[in-house]
């Protein structure tokens, strides 16, 4: 519980500089605060495949040349009735491929109920003005000799 409680005072601690930015965005722009839904397939290595549902808040900044950085913590779901909620706290950098598309990698650490475990993945985002699309695949290397898992997601968000 503690270190769920930590990861989410680290959340609030990188947003709190959101609150105090201006409101006026340029439409294109999709630096800053972040939120999406999303579903997919989560596997372990050989498994059985199970849908998977989930949320994730974040926030971005431009590094400059194109590039981006960020942070966010996700929430997920194994939709059987055994399996309870995941949390996962994920830094990410990629690049714009266009002004609308990016491209990034990520990593982090997933936590709650089953194995803990370090992730790292790589995804593709679509903005549509405010609205983006994106497509992530995620691997986590599970402690305590548990087979790896792995999910494919695609979600819709929205960025502030």
């Amino acid at each position: 519980m503690r270190l769920v409680l930590l990861s989410l005072a680290a959340s609030l601690a990188v947003a709190t500089p959101v609150m105090a930015q201006s409101s006026a965005r340029d439409s294109a722009s999709d630096m800053g605060a972040r939120v999406d839904i999303h579903t997919g397939l989560g596997w372990a290595d050989s498994g059985k495949a199970n849908a998977t549902l989930g949320a994730t808040g974040g926030y971005d900044i431009a590094t400059g040349g194109g590039t981006f950085a960020g942070l966010e913590e996700s929430v997920d779901k194994v939709l059987t009735s055994q399996d309870k909620v995941r949390f996962g706290t994920t830094a990410r950098f990629g690049t714009h491929l266009t002004p609308q598309d990016k491209l990034y990698a990520l990593a982090g650490y997933s936590y709650g109920t089953g194995p803990n475990g370090v992730h790292v993945g790589a995804g593709v985002e679509h903005s549509f003005g405010p609205v983006f699309g994106k497509l992530e695949y995620r691997h986590t290397f599970n402690e305590d000799a548990v087979k790896d898992s792995n999910a494919t997601l695609v979600g819709v968000g929205m960025h502030f």
